[in-house]
Parts: structure tokens; C-alpha cells; sequence
């Protein structure tokens, strides 16, 4: 990594992983939007890279960094095997998944459902600490299903905390694992802000940042404000991804200038054109790009022209600078 400053300078702002969403053609976008936010990965299975074999799914760009990978288990020698993989593959932080709704994680027992087993994750994180010098880190739910967060959540800070955890990353809801999609998950549990403002006041010396439902830098201000330690944003990063990075470098880390769409789509085009020359098809960036524009004149021509046109035969850069003259014109 050529920044040298302390990942948990980064963590002061950082894009959270997605499934389907967060892969390496999102992240290389979102680097070019910001220097200094930290990215993540999508969830990586322990089983798929140790059982499975499935390394292609650690590839990643230098550019990226600095860039955490997540990994989803809850076999603490498997995920110490998948977090040397990780190191190895060169990423800066390797976190461990507690946060997960989704069926098929539950049915692996991992994601959320491992809020109820505090001391196997502490396990888990002890067995991925002792095979890599790189940060090894938690991103968790206030609590599942009947659980009550306020008891649950200290509890389990404190557990990590013995285990050596210095970061952690708090989604401030619950997740109902049973009666509620993954997609509900998202939105139906009521935010608890209070709750994990509290938890930062009693784990001083842990590294908090809160996740769940920040739209805007200025609401991550707030959260700052109330003395988090970093926020971690979501999927409003995904869909107005200028609104929430082009100026996170001068906002929120005091330091770069504000970056400019337009110019980051130029900055796209030999990415692009890489990825094509190594089989790729157009659409498998250029979807991460469909909301860099929102909220301006010509974004919905932009967004109308990739989503047409990007699957076609042929499609390349200039499919994407055609796009862009929507863009520009409705700003002329």
C-alpha cells in the first residue's frame, strides 16, 4: 500500500460491503471518487476460498487500496485458512461478517445468526489474528430476533475486545432472522443510533464506526459529531455515488479536492477498455455507473443510454463517451 496512514484514518469514512454490488469494478469507480475512503469487498465465504478453491474471487486492482476484504463462516481454521489467502492476495484488512441477514447465510451459520454465539466469534477472530499481521475486523448488528440489544451488544463488544478486536463496524439494527427478507432487513428494523453512541462512550479505546440508514456526509457529520469513530455508508454510496464520495476527501478527512464526474468517467475509459481486452463485457462496469449522475441535468439520459446500449455487441468506450454527451449538453 503506498498511503502509509493507519487504516483506521481511512475508517472514518467507508463504503460497506455489498452483495452483487461492492466487486472490484465498483471499487475501482468509487477509488477514483475518493483517495481516502476505505472500501470493502462483497462477502467472501471461507468454504468457497478454502473448499472450493475459488481464489478469483480475491482479485482486485492495486488502485483499489486501501480496500478490506469480508469474509463470511463461522469455522475458526477455516477462516484463519481464507484470511491468509486474503492477506496474501494483498488486502489491507480482512473482516469477519456478523451482520448478514440472508437465508443462505443463516443456513451456514454465519451473518447475524452468530450474534447469538459470542464466544465462537471470539474464536474465530483469535484464529484469523495468529496467521496475518493485518487488520482483522468486525462488522456486526445490535442483536437478532428477540434478543435484547442493549444487554447483548455489550456483551458481545466485550467479548471481541478480549479477543483483541480494535475495530468494529455496527449496523444499528437488529435483524429478524426469521419473518423478515434480507431486503426488509434493511429497512424495517428500527435504527438505534442512541444505543451504539452509548456503546462508543463505554469501549472508549474501541475503533466504532456506525452503519444502517446514512444518506448524506452531513449526516455522517453527525455521527462524528456524537463522537463515532467512523461511518460506514451504503447504498446510498451505490446509487449517488458523486453525492457521497466526490467530496468526502475535503468533508470529512480535511485534506485532497473534490473530484468531478465527468472527468472520472474519462478516467474510466482505459479500465474499460482493459477489462474488454481480458473478455469482459461493458455492462459489468458500466452498471456501477449508472447513478453518477443523479440529481443532475442529463442523468437520466445517462443512466437510460448504458442501460441500452452496454449489453450490446461491440459495446466499449465509446458507448460510454456517447452516453456522457447527454451529460454534458444538458449542462452546456
Amino acid at each position: 500500500m503506498t498511503d502509509r496512514k493507519p487504516l483506521k484514518y481511512h475508517a472514518k469514512l467507508s463504503v460497506a460491503p455489498m452483495m452483487d454490488w461492492t466487486d472490484r469494478h465498483c471499487r475501482y469507480l468509487h477509488r477514483l471518487l475518493s483517495r481516502d475512503t476505505l472500501l470493502y469487498s462483497e462477502m467472501v465465504t471461507a468454504p468457497a476460498l478454502v473448499r472450493g478453491g475459488a481464489v478469483h474471487l480475491l482479485e482486485h486492482n492495486t488502485a483499489e487500496h486501501p480496500v478490506a476484504l469480508q469474509l463470511g463462516g463461522s469455522d475458526p481454521v477455516e477462516l484463519a485458512a481464507a484470511t491468509k489467502l486474503g492477506a496474501d492476495a494483498g488486502y489491507d484488512e480482512i473482516n469477519l461478517n456478523v451482520g448478514c441477514p440472508s437465508d443462505r447465510v443463516q443456513s451456514g451459520t454465519f451473518g447475524a445468526v452468530l450474534m447469538k454465539s459470542p464466544t465462537l466469534v471470539a474464536e474465530c477472530v483469535k484464529a484469523m489474528q495468529e496467521v496475518t499481521d493485518v487488520d482483522v475486523t468486525v462488522k456486526c448488528r445490535i442483536g437478532v430476533d428477540d434478543q435484547e440489544p442493549k444487554d447483548v451488544l455489550p456483551n458481545f463488544l466485550n467479548e471481541m475486545q478480549g479477543a483483541g478486536i480494535k475495530r468494529i463496524s455496527i449496523h444499528a439494527r437488529k435483524a429478524w432472522l426469521k419473518g423478515l427478507s434480507p431486503k426488509e432487513n434493511r429497512d424495517i428494523p428500527p435504527l438505534d443510533y442512541p444505543l451504539v453512541y452509548q456503546m462508543k462512550r463505554d469501549f472508549p479505546e474501541l475503533h466504532l464506526s456506525i452503519n444502517g440508514g446514512v444518506a448524506s456526509l452531513a449526516e455522517a457529520h453527525t455521527h462524528l459529531a456524537e463522537g463515532m469513530d467512523g461511518v460506514m455508508i451504503g447504498r446510498a454510496a451505490y446509487h449517488n455515488p458523486t453525492d457521497i464520495l466526490s467530496t468526502a476527501d475535503r468533508e470529512i478527512f480535511g485534506a485532497g479536492t473534490d473530484t468531478d464526474p465527468v472527468q472520472v468517467v474519462q478516467q474510466m475509459l482505459p479500465y474499460i477498455e482493459g477489462h474488454l481486452t481480458q473478455g469482459g463485457k461493458l455492462n459489468q462496469v458500466t452498471r456501477h455507473m449508472l447513478g453518477l449522475f443523479a440529481g443532475k441535468p442529463g442523468a437520466r439520459a445517462w443512466r437510460r443510454y448504458l442501460s441500452e446500449n452496454a449489453t450490446k455487441s461491440g459495446a466499449g468506450p465509446d458507448t460510454v463517451l456517447a452516453a456522457l454527451q447527454h451529460v454534458t449538453q444538458a449542462a452546456a
